[in-house]
């Protein structure tokens, strides 16, 4: 299962990733995103590492993006894939088959393509313009999740992404996604973890 809010990380540096990623588990997330950019793959394996010692110790989900080989040389729970990154289809068949496989999405064709590669949930967005999504579009939106949910009328989990804060929650869940990842928010304050999470699931019961 999936869990309905992910947080992907934020910081300066990898120390800061860490950091943040303690703070997020300490505070009652069940799924981290590794989202470190511009480093070497030295520096984000070793970092992937501390981030797995860190998330079993709250058992806690880990998913690396971009790096697969380096989510199993550091048995993370899995990968996030971006849309110029390895095909699903190549991290499967060399991943372990309980590790997790998600992909990037922007566009009705991006979804199938990606359902087709038999990902275990989409990263759907940006809901709204965020600068490390700026290259994607179109910016979403409300009616954007909920035009594309009905079309897909998919079981792959659908995880809205791209600039979410507390206010959007009630009208994005309600447009039928599995989810939420939150990464700007959640770094700003780590105490807003529980309050995603009873807004996701007061309108998952309504």
């Amino acid at each position: 299962m999936i869990p309905k809010l992910h947080y992907i990380s934020q910081g300066a540096s990898p120390t800061q990733h860490l950091e943040n990623i303690k703070k997020a588990c300490v505070s009652g997330i069940d799924l981290v995103q590794l989202r470190l950019k511009n480093e070497t793959n030295h520096v984000v394996l070793e970092t992937a590492k501390k981030a797995r010692e860190i998330t079993s110790k709250h058992g806690v989900l880990l998913i690396i993006n971009d790096h697969y080989k380096i989510a199993i040389q550091a048995q993370a729970d899995g990968v996030h894939l971006g849309k110029s990154d390895t095909c699903p289809l190549i991290a499967r068949a060399t991943l372990e088959t309980w590790q997790i496989i998600g992909g990037t999405a922007n566009t009705l064709e991006d979804c199938q393509t990606l359902i087709d590669k038999k990902v275990d949930y989409i990263g759907l967005g940006p809901y709204r313009f965020t600068k490390t999504k700026a290259n994607l579009s179109p910016v979403l939106g409300q009616q954007g999740y909920a035009s594309l949910v009905k079309q897909l009328q998919t079981k792959t989990p659908i995880i809205a992404i791209g600039g979410i804060i507390q206010t959007d929650v009630s009208s994005i869940i309600k447009t039928g996604v599995h989810g939420i990842a939150v990464s700007g928010e959640i770094t700003r304050d780590f105490n807003s973890i529980l309050n995603f999470k009873t807004l996701i699931n007061a309108d998952i019961t309504q």
